[in-house]
């Protein structure tokens, strides 16, 4: 990989880091050598900052690293692309990214979304909101009706009504990720059993 490292008075390049699952961009930082060194050695992206004046490897105060995945350089050789999976939020504000959650709006953050409004109500009064009845019936009850939001996924699944069929689909996911928090798990547990099954061709 040349990179040319001249093009700026500092001898530095940006380096763009992305979700390597999501694809999600996370945040912008600057390497050298060394900080590039760093990275593929240690494999956590580590960088060089202005401010520090020395090498910086993101989460070495807040433990929330930046895992390296791959890199590559644009088609000018100035500016970095890095994959990576992130530990935690990225932003020292706390969120997922350095241009705030308000930002986001792909499908996995609205599943993170939903997951929490289901974890705020699972403690809540059995009769402010449905999902809390659902979790004051316990876990029997929960799984009873997973399997009757499936067995009316299969039903409208044989016909021709499309409309009904994503609706019958929107309930048995929203009644698995309460089933899910029943038993102590959230949908990244799923992801992760998944992937440990995924064979790349």
């Amino acid at each position: 990989m040349n990179i040319d490292f001249t093009k700026y008075a500092d001898g530095l390049v940006p380096a763009i880091v992305q979700d390597a699952k999501t694809k999600t961009v996370l945040m912008l930082g600057f390497m050298n050598q060394d900080a590039i060194d760093a990275t593929l050695s240690q494999k956590k992206v580590t960088f060089f900052s202005r401010s520090k004046n020395r090498l910086w490897t993101k989460g070495e105060e807040s433990g929330n690293f930046l895992n390296y995945v791959s890199m590559s350089n644009d088609c000018d050789g100035d500016t970095l692309l890095i994959q990576a999976n992130p530990v935690g939020p990225v932003c020292h504000k706390g969120t997922d990214t350095c241009w705030g959650e308000e930002n986001i709006t792909n499908s996995s953050d609205f599943l993170n979304t939903l997951e929490q409004v289901i974890a705020q109500r699972k403690t809540a009064a059995p009769d402010s909101s449905y999902v809390a009845s659902l979790f004051a019936k316990g876990i029997n009850k929960i799984a009873q009706k997973v399997g009757e939001e499936a067995v009316e996924v299969v039903i409208e699944a044989k016909d021709n009504n499309d409309g009904l069929f994503l609706d019958e689909s929107a309930d048995l996911l929203f009644h698995y990720l309460i089933l899910l928090q029943a038993k102590g798990f959230t949908f990244k547990d799923i992801i992760k059993v998944l992937e440990t099954r995924h064979k790349p061709s």
